[in-house]
């Protein structure tokens, strides 16, 4: 007998038995293996189609044997990091494993993980506790998006051939760098590769290299004893030790103080670290990842990166692109993005199409981290549960040809008061009107003197010529 009082080797109920036909039924039809386990991971049921994956019987054969014998340790062995996910009651969706049963070829399968929510009812079994759904990897390339590890959603093919080159680095620990413009997502992507890794179940710690003055740096990455640093009443481990088994993501790293250089590149080399104050060499084993906005190689002819290091840091180079030129991602993300502002108990759980236009109309200088602060914009000013194209910011909302004048104003002057609804209302009427004063002074109800004389308040009159 177990905790909840059932033996787990009895059948399941006739009820639970219908239940679960038919919801394998209806998910067989769209190509869906439907996956039961208990509380130890172990798989409770099995649907048919796994017949078809892996080979006839298969599916009764997998009763009562543990998930990680057929989806590996790495995501469901004790530190497996679907494991935990589960186990703390998260879902997960598009995760990626390699299924595998006895002599049957391996077949790459996305995963959609979650526990199972009982009711009053108790039709379903107790012993059900997380369900898994399996689909072919190979159908996510006619998909309209891919969820890659929660945070990473693209259907685009460069992206697609970044999330094919995290897969086959699993079992690797070389050192990557991932190159992208700000906001492009670079975390994101170095997450995903410690989270498909086999240290997946051991910290994740980032470190932005710009963010600190060196003294401060320094004493982050590498720790310090009692005393060495002002204020250093007692030891602490640096950011190296802390990751020792798992992953230390170094991002900007094109901004490392060359005073520094010299001593990440005998971590790297030697795997050793010392605490400053303290001239004893402790062991750290964390796999490094580093990702950079600015041309490494540049820098290294500029003198300010150490060639050595360069080549030390970029075992594998990943380049992530702006979003501009991926702008098929722009819908899956926009989705995304405000599925999870609804999960955290948002109003707005839609886009209108006229919205999502101007979305996809829009260049994204900022990348994916502008994309996420205009839809959380959006969805706080929203009224009601769709966003529409009112709701969005005003850059958002202007012609491309005003939109380029407004930009260009807020480069060209440091007024950080400018009436923002006068100016747009002027500037979209010169525009209308080819910037002839007199036709868009008429259709503002104005004078053309007052209208020149606007513009000069507003700065607008040095952008005729911009």
């Amino acid at each position: 007998m177990n905790s909840c009082g059932y033996e787990d080797n009895l059948p399941l109920s006739e009820a639970t038995k219908l239940a679960l036909t038919g919801v394998t039924s209806v998910l067989a039809s769209v190509g869906r293996a439907f996956v039961c386990l208990d509380s130890s991971f172990r798989i409770v049921h099995a649907s048919c189609i796994l017949d078809e994956m892996l080979g006839a019987g298969a599916a009764s054969e997998l009763q009562g044997m543990p998930i990680e014998d057929l989806l590996g340790a790495e995501l469901f062995g004790e530190q497996g990091g679907l494991r935990k996910a589960l186990e703390g009651g998260q879902r997960r969706e598009g995760w990626r494993a390699v299924l595998q049963c006895g002599d049957s070829a391996p077949r790459l399968v996305s995963i959609t993980a979650a526990p199972v929510q009982h009711d009053a009812s108790g039709v379903c079994d107790p012993r059900l506790t997380y369900v898994l759904l399996l689909r072919a990897a190979e159908e996510d390339s006619c998909s309209h998006s891919t969820t890659f590890y929660a945070d990473a959603v693209a259907c685009s093919a460069s992206m697609q051939r970044i999330f094919r080159l995290i897969e086959s680095l699993q079992q690797s620990e070389a050192t990557v760098l991932i190159h992208g413009e700000s906001g492009t997502g670079k975390e994101v992507v170095a997450r995903a590769l410690h989270q498909n890794s086999t240290r997946g179940g051991g910290p994740f710690l980032a470190v932005n290299c710009a963010s600190l003055p060196p003294e401060l740096l320094e004493a982050e990455l590498f720790g310090y004893s009692r005393g060495a640093l002002p204020g250093a009443v007692r030891e602490r481990a640096g950011s190296f030790e802390l990751a020792s088994h798992g992953t230390l993501f170094l991002d900007e790293i094109g901004d490392l103080p060359t005073g520094l250089q010299q001593k990440l590149l005998h971590v790297l080399e030697e795997h050793k670290v010392e605490r400053l104050g303290e001239a004893v060499p402790r062991t750290s084993k964390a796999r490094v990842l580093a990702a950079t906005r600015i041309d490494l190689r540049q820098a290294v002819q500029q003198g300010r990166m150490r060639e050595d290091l360069y080549y030390r840091l970029c075992d594998v180079n990943i380049e992530v692109p702006p979003l501009r030129e991926r702008r098929e991602d722009i819908t899956p993300l926009a989705l995304h993005l405000m599925g999870r502002l609804a999960a955290r108990g948002g109003s707005a759980r839609a886009i209108s199409p006229e919205a999502m236009r101007l979305l996809l109309d829009y260049q994204w200088p900022g990348n994916v981290r502008e994309l996420a602060n205009v839809i959380e914009y959006a969805a706080t000013v929203a009224d009601g549960e769709v966003i529409t194209p009112g709701d969005l910011p005003r850059e958002l909302q202007l012609p491309d040809s005003v939109r380029s004048k407004y930009q260009s104003l807020g480069r060209m002057t440091n007024v950080q008061e400018i009436p923002d609804e006068e100016v747009v209302r002027i500037l979209t009427a010169l525009e209308e009107h080819h910037w002839r004063r007199e036709d868009a002074a008429r259709s503002l109800g104005m004078s053309r003197s007052t209208l020149w004389r606007k513009m000069r308040e507003l700065h607008l009159d040095a952008l005729h010529s911009y």
